[in-house]
């Protein structure tokens, strides 16, 4: 077996890096997060590319200096920052880590629920303030989870709100490939949105961010909700129109919103979901848990062993898509 060059194009102190232990046999990996960093040599045999999404501008700038690349992996899932009108015009197959993150962002999205059924934030004011002041809560069971982008994070969030008893219902471009999924209660269209929005008591969106989505939830849409609905955005910031959504919360059109992607990140200090009571504010950590870079490189080394043996490759993307 040839050894295998594969750079890691990614800050040398990344966290993740300690997951390399052991490297696949045979294997040469070159990290680095300059050009500068990689060799003539080095970029000349390289064959696969894994990249931090943040570094796709330098995997572009040393694309032309990759002439045997043969598989690009994208260690996000999302490919809003990656995917410049360029690097869509690259035929090199690319992959990213699509499904490694949505168990926690699913539990993340019933959290949020809970938090906002049960009505947590008054607990913890009455408790800081001793008072001893009995209210009504709720109950998920019977609730609508809506879910826009039926994905793997909508997916991991119905698993977990089924046992609710919630129902779910989902927007599809294409309903016919949602027959027959034990899972949902109801499936709408893609004209269908403000149908899906008038139904649901909670709304999660974990839709990627493409031409098609961005700002598909503005102030017309949020009209649409319940007084009584939570928003719940895990997928990217721009899918929801901040203003709009800030300007919804501040006048109780809708309860509340669970947030864990915003349009500027790290979210700027006076932004208005720090100060609103009706916000519980993730700073983009809702899948931050203890083992999440092992499991994004595992998910990697496991499509390396894929690509050796020229088999077909997990999580291939739609570059033209955008996902």
């Amino acid at each position: 077996m040839a050894e295998l060059t594969v750079l890691f194009l990614c800050p040398p102190t990344s966290r993740f890096l300690s997951a390399l232990k052991p490297i696949p046999p045979k294997t040469k990996i070159v990290v680095g997060d300059t050009p500068e960093a990689f060799s003539r040599e080095d970029l000349a045999a390289a064959k696969v590319v894994l990249f931090n999404g943040s570094l796709g501008p330098i995997l572009q700038k040393i694309y032309p200096d990759l002439p045997n690349v043969e598989w690009l992996h994208c260690l996000s899932a999302g490919l809003d920052a990656v995917l410049t009108p360029e690097m869509i015009q690259i035929p090199v197959p690319l992959t990213n880590s699509r499904g490694v993150y949505a168990r926690s962002l699913g539990e993340f999205a019933l959290a949020g629920m809970l938090y906002f059924a049960k009505n947590l934030n008054r607990m913890r004011q009455a408790q800081r303030a001793q008072k001893w002041e009995q209210f009504d809560i709720e109950e998920l069971h019977g609730r609508v989870l809506g879910i826009v982008g039926y994905g793997e994070i909508g997916r991991r969030t119905a698993e977990r709100a089924k046992p609710f008893g919630m129902l779910v219902h989902i927007l599809r471009r294409r309903p016919e490939l949602a027959a027959g999924d034990p899972l949902v209660d109801r499936v709408y269209g893609a004209a269908e949105l403000d149908s899906l929005l008038a139904a649901s008591d909670y709304l999660l969106v974990s839709a990627p961010l493409t031409g098609e989505t961005r700002g598909m939830l503005g102030a017309a849409q949020l009209a649409r909700m319940k007084s009584s609905a939570v928003l719940i955005n895990l997928g990217r910031g721009p899918v929801v129109v901040e203003a709009a959504l800030v300007d919804a919360l501040r006048q109780d059109k809708i309860r509340g919103a669970v947030l864990d992607v915003f349009d500027e990140e790290p979210l700027p200090a006076g932004h208005p979901f720090y100060s609103l009571e009706n916000v519980l504010l993730s700073p983009h950590s809702a899948d931050h848990t203890a083992t999440w870079m092992e499991e994004a490189i595992q998910l990697f080394f496991e499509n390396l062993e894929l690509f050796r043996a020229g088999k077909p490759l997990k999580n291939l993307t739609d570059k033209r898509s955008g996902y």
